[in-house]
């Protein structure tokens, strides 16, 4: 039933190969969060300026994809990506077939769907710095980037860090969906396992372990940053 000697690492075990794949899970998540946390700023810049085309495709960018299953939004970006890179690609005069690989593919899906989530948490730390400092540093004189850089970046960060947090996790475990796309990160890699030893359990509590690892840690970096970014305000 249970056959933990199959963890070890070497020609008799998994544990390579399940140390390659949470490496690969770690990879994604980062990237996938970094162009997430990228496209959520682009997001929130469309959902508060006062142009309104901007606005409802930033509503209806978050609206849609929060309102339907990850999965499905992989599914789309997986089969659906290689046309509309291929599409812009004859824009330019490139009539060659083009082919994304499995990471590009999971950091992309897993990042649009982040990005949903991490611009809601961004917009709202926003709109909770104080208007009243803003309108102070103005009068000091200072420039809008320098406002930014100086005055409201740090207050946004203090605010959203929790929000990110939550974000993270999330899109780390998202990327045990991306297993479909043949990528191999801890799902994928359990799921051969398991199929190639006949023992799904002993690999299905070792990924669980893996995971619950990986949230955890996080979980403590986190609380750090926000600890560290909260100085002087507690």
């Amino acid at each position: 039933m249970f056959k933990f000697e199959k963890l070890v690492f070497g020609d008799l075990g998994w544990g390579d190969e399940l140390l390659l794949a949470t490496l690969m899970t770690i990879t994604v998540s980062i990237l996938s969060m970094g162009l997430g946390l990228c496209l959520a700023i682009v997001t929130v810049w469309a959902k508060l300026i006062t142009n309104r085309i901007a606005r409802l495709i930033a509503n209806f960018y978050t609206t849609v994809v929060r309102g339907v299953p990850e999965l499905l939004v992989i599914y789309l970006i997986f089969f659906g990506g290689n046309s509309i890179v291929m599409s812009v690609a004859k824009l330019f005069g490139y009539n060659g077939y083009i082919e994304l690989n499995a990471l590009t593919i999971g950091t992309i899906a897993i990042a649009f769907i982040s990005a949903t989530y991490s611009s809601e948490v961004i917009r709202a730390a926003y709109l909770s710095v104080n208007k009243g400092q803003v309108e102070a540093a103005k009068a000091l004189g200072l420039s809008k980037f320098q406002i930014l850089l100086r005055v409201m970046g740090p207050q946004i960060i203090r605010f959203a860090l929790p929000g990110i947090g939550n974000v993270w996790q999330i899109t780390l475990k998202d990327t045990s969906l991306i297993s479909v796309t043949g990528l191999v990160e801890i799902m994928r890699q359990t799921r051969i396992a398991s199929n190639v030893e006949h023992s799904p359990l002993t690999f299905l509590i070792t990924a669980a372990f893996l995971y619950l690892f990986l949230t955890t840690f996080s979980g403590k970096f986190f609380k750090f940053l926000e600890q560290n970014y909260s100085k002087g305000y507690n």
